[in-house]
């Protein structure tokens, strides 16, 4: 298909230009069709209770009251994740064309590494808390949702964690949106009260996002690779096989059987983790006078409600934009493939089974990407939208990392990194509850330092999730600089006694030096390994 005729997917801050220089048709078009999606019945097939729910809550098939499934359709932690992911979008996208007078609107993508997003945050148009549309002052439908009808989460024993009744709003950092019980509304009230004016809380929302994009680790002259997303962006077009690019699972066993000297490989689905979490309520660790807000709990940081918040589709049109930056740079626009029976490439990898997936099926290109219909009736598979060009006949525009595509390709086979890397494993999913982060620090001349962080997508109540108690293990890598040859081999001598693993929670921070909500200290808890690799 000739360029020329594809349709164009433009990033949210080049409507703001537009729309700032005049021309407010472009935006206007893009606020009208998502205003008409929000209110359309929440049966409706295109309405966006509707589409939203098909992420992860309201829960459904086996996966409604059976802890063996996982009761959303998305998929995480597997093969799967960037192509069903695209579908989605496509789907969400066809539904605000569905606007009357909006047949042409495209979604956008939030070009999370551009200059303005590392020096500002989230474009203004997601954040404002109203916008004009003829004539008259709306609330903006890219800020938040209200919930048309009760979500319950059936599974867990304490299932009024993932509730949301019908009138509940989403939020974002630094609010909670905990409101399952009559203590948990309270309490809520009380923490989102500390935080002002909307404008106050979005200029917080900001700072946090702009750290987690931009945190910048160097020690002894060396700048490490495992905080900024912005380089976990750049890094991950350099996975050197679709397997290992789309997934943690599969990247993480990718990494625990590096040649020797060869660079760690970091996945699509981190940078797009970080994302989640700095908006759903997490701080960047160790930020000096960037004081931490214990009892945030946005909906993005949790994925059984992530969907309902717009911004949700922002982001992942960017994770779909660097998804087809990364075929462009190697060369995969037309075919992709999947090493067989690789971990990452079976049905109860991570989440576990979908509605309508069966447990213990292996996942290829043409596994089902349920609930996504063609025209025709018959489901999509990944086969269907790996070109986006000539398969969906749309591409995106001009954005930041594209000098990257053309860049030299940095084979992570061979690749010799410049000092060695941690490798944490055994860390038990089971006592955290919800979405979690881990933080890796050494202890320079009695200093504590950062050397990296690593999202970890979770749900409230793992032990109520029969595949998650199969899945326990969490594990993540990160660089080490140079250190001098003394140092060198006293952390080499005693990875465990050197490095120091903290977790940071929605119940709190957790360290592998102190018992702390059920983490035990690495010598009491065996399964907790560091090891230089």
């Amino acid at each position: 298909m000739s360029t020329q005729n594809l349709r164009v997917r433009e990033s949210i801050t080049e409507l703001q230009r537009k729309y700032d220089m005049g021309d407010k048709k472009p935006l206007e078009k893009l606020m009208r069709a998502w205003k008409y999606i929000k209110e359309l019945p929440p049966n409706n097939e295109k309405s966006f209770f509707k589409l939203a729910g098909y992420h992860g809550e309201p829960f459904r098939g086996a996966g409604w009251g059976n802890s063996a499934y996982w009761g959303g359709y998305c998929n995480h932690g597997n093969v799967l994740f960037p192509t069903w992911h695209r579908v989605y979008l496509l789907k969400l996208e066809e539904a605000l064309q569905s606007c009357p007078g909006c047949e042409d609107v495209m979604l956008s993508y939030w070009d999370e590494t551009s200059e303005e997003s590392l020096a500002n945050g989230i474009p203004w148009a997601l954040t404002t808390e109203c916008f004009e549309l003829d004539g008259i002052s709306i609330d903006n439908p890219l800020r938040s949702y209200t919930f048309q009808l009760n979500i319950q989460d059936n599974i867990s024993a304490d299932d009024s964690l993932y509730t949301k009744p019908k009138g509940y709003e989403t939020v974002r950092y630094p609010l909670s949106g905990l409101v399952g019980t009559p203590d948990d509304v309270a309490a809520t009230a009380q923490h989102n009260a500390q935080f002002g004016s909307y404008d106050n809380q979005v200029t917080l929302l900001n700072e946090n996002v702009v750290a987690w994009l931009t945190t910048s680790v160097e020690i002894n002259g060396e700048i490490l690779r495992g905080a900024s997303i912005h380089q976990k962006f750049t890094d991950c077009l350099n996975a050197p096989n679709y397997t290992v690019f789309s997934n943690i699972t599969s990247a993480a066993e990718w990494n625990t059987n590096l040649e020797e000297g060869a660079s760690l490989v970091t996945p699509l689905e981190s940078p797009h983790n970080d994302l989640h979490l700095s908006i759903g309520g997490f701080d960047v660790p160790n930020q000096g006078d960037f004081s931490p807000i214990a009892g945030a709990n946005g909906d993005m940081g949790e994925n059984d409600t992530a969907a309902f918040d717009p911004i949700f589709y922002f982001h992942h049109c960017n994770i779909d934009r660097v998804f087809w930056l990364w075929q462009q740079k190697q060369g995969a626009t037309k075919e992709l493939s999947i090493i067989p029976e690789y971990p990452g490439t079976n049905s109860v990898d991570s989440q576990g089974p979908t509605p309508g997936v069966v447990p213990n099926s292996w996942l290829d290109l043409n596994t089902p990407l349920n609930p996504f219909k063609r025209a025709d009736g018959t489901t999509y598979t990944s086969m269907d939208c790996i070109d986006i060009e000539n398969q969906l006949g749309m591409t995106y525009s001009s954005g930041s990392m594209e000098e990257y595509v053309n860049a030299p390709q940095v084979a992570a086979k061979s690749t010799k990194r410049h000092a060695k890397s941690v490798k944490i494993s055994g860390i038990n999913r089971a006592p955290i509850k919800g979405s979690f982060v881990v933080n890796a620090f050494i202890t320079i001349d009695g200093k504590k330092r950062l050397i990296g962080r690593e999202s970890v997508l979770s749900r409230w109540h793992v032990e109520g999730c029969a595949n998650c108690l199969t899945h326990l293990e969490t594990k993540a890598f990160f660089e080490i600089p140079h250190l001098g040859d003394a140092n060198t081999r006293s952390l080499l001598a005693s990875p465990q006694e050197n490095i120091q693993v903290e977790i940071s929670s929605r119940v709190g921070n957790m360290t592998s030096d102190h018992d702390q909500a059920g983490l035990r200290s690495t010598r009491k808890m065996p399964r907790l390994r560091v090891e230089i690799i």
